[in-house]
């Protein structure tokens, strides 16, 4: 397997390079041999040579955030780190997005106006746990505390996309399939059966009159189809029709509350990341509202108006609606400690395995009925157009 690792050399300096070996830990022991200090082994996929395309590589702002704080716990300080990422680097948009950082800091700018002025890669997230982390003077625990916070994103994401893909594929294939036999199958079946068609059965009629009507007119339905697909995808792209789309699927029972469940997840554990880092309340309860679905906004803003009316952020959120059974009894308990960053993330977390078992718990019993459906419609297409035939055989007998 192919695994990309990231090191210090006896300069200090990083280097990136790639090796083959059967796991993660053999990789790790094949650069230390050479002489290096490795902090970071990604990839495990096999080695497959493909032709370079020639496209530069883009910024990846956690690649550049884990490989700034090795520098600085290294004891570079923040200067000579940002210059030594950006000297290693070969010409692409990554050197040019250091290389600006490196020259804002030497004009004497701050490090989080360097990275502001970069929005199309730091966040506004970012650029606001920087300039509080410079406050203290530590940066470096404000980089680790948001590479923590996006290690913690990443794990719920891959949880959910890999519990979607099994089942995203039995779709796909089962959609296929029964198109294949309702667009092809069945009407060369009806051409068969056209002189015998009011001796079918009635399902069967139904079934074969469909595909004479889909044999006659393809061209024209597979350009209705392309059409719908195209209508479709506009109004998708459009943010009223996802807001009423959303809403519905939140009216479910069991699947809206769970997406709430989601968001205010990524709620607790954005404000909470933000207020470790320095920053009011207020102000990060601000900065988290685009991360909630359209229509939770009105109520965080309805809970920042309440705590600028003096009242507890446990009772504020409680009366907005953004505060589950144990959020609030969480959040009083922060309050007393007067750690409530703290005890936001830990309320994200708890929230977070939540969800991680009802994707389980779903998947779990969702594969086998969407199986079962997609057998039984294809099944169903195949009795109707063969119950002809088998009546036929019993007349002969």
């Amino acid at each position: 397997m192919r695994f990309n690792v990231h090191a210090l050399d006896a300069a200090q300096q990083v280097v990136a390079l790639t090796l083959d070996a059967p796991n993660a830990a053999a990789a790790r022991d094949l650069a230390t041999e050479r002489g290096l200090s490795v902090f970071s082994v990604e990839g495990g996929k096999r080695a497959v040579v493909l032709p370079r395309l020639g496209r530069k590589s883009g910024f990846r702002t956690a690649l550049f955030t884990v490989e700034l704080l090795s520098l600085l716990e290294a004891g570079l300080n923040l200067v000579e780190a940002m210059q030594t990422l950006a000297e290693k680097e070969p010409a692409g948009e990554r050197q040019d997005v250091l290389c600006g950082m490196v020259a804002a800091i030497n004009r004497g700018e701050p490090f989080s106006k360097a990275v502001a002025a970069f929005p199309q890669h730091f966040s506004p997230l970012y650029v606001a746990t920087i300039k509080a982390s410079e406050r203290t003077g530590n940066v470096k625990e404000a980089l680790g505390r948001y590479i923590a916070y996006q290690e913690e994103l990443e794990r719920v994401k891959k949880k959910v996309v890999s519990a979607s893909i099994y089942p995203a594929i039995l779709m796909a294939v089962g959609v296929l399939v029964i198109g294949f036999l309702m667009l092809y199958v069945v009407p060369r079946f009806a051409q068969v059966y056209e002189d015998m068609a009011h001796t079918l059965p009635f399902f069967s009629q139904l079934l074969l009159s469909f595909g004479s009507f889909v044999g006659k007119h393809g061209l024209v339905l597979f350009s209705a189809f392309i059409c719908c697909i195209g209508v479709g995808a506009w109004a998708l792209s459009r943010p009223v029709v996802r807001a009423a789309l959303n809403r519905r699927i939140w009216r479910l029972p069991a699947l809206g509350s769970r997406m709430k469940t989601y968001q205010l997840a990524r709620l607790y554990r954005t404000a909470g990341m933000l207020m470790r880092a320095g920053i009011p309340a207020l102000r990060a309860l601000e900065m988290v509202e685009e991360l909630l679905a359209v229509h939770l906004r009105p109520q965080l803003r309805q809970a920042r108006s309440l705590i600028e009316q003096g009242h507890p952020m446990s009772a504020a959120l409680g009366a907005a609606s953004l505060a589950t059974p144990v959020a609030a009894r969480m959040l009083v308990v922060g309050e007393r400690s007067g750690d409530m960053g703290r005890m936001l993330g830990e309320i994200a977390r708890f929230h977070d395995d939540e969800v991680a078992r009802f994707v389980d718990w779903f998947t779990r019993a969702f594969e086998p009925l969407l199986m079962t459906l997609l057998g039984l419609a294809v099944g169903a297409v195949v009795v109707l157009m063969y119950m002809p035939i088998f009546e036929l055989a019993g007349n002969i007998k």
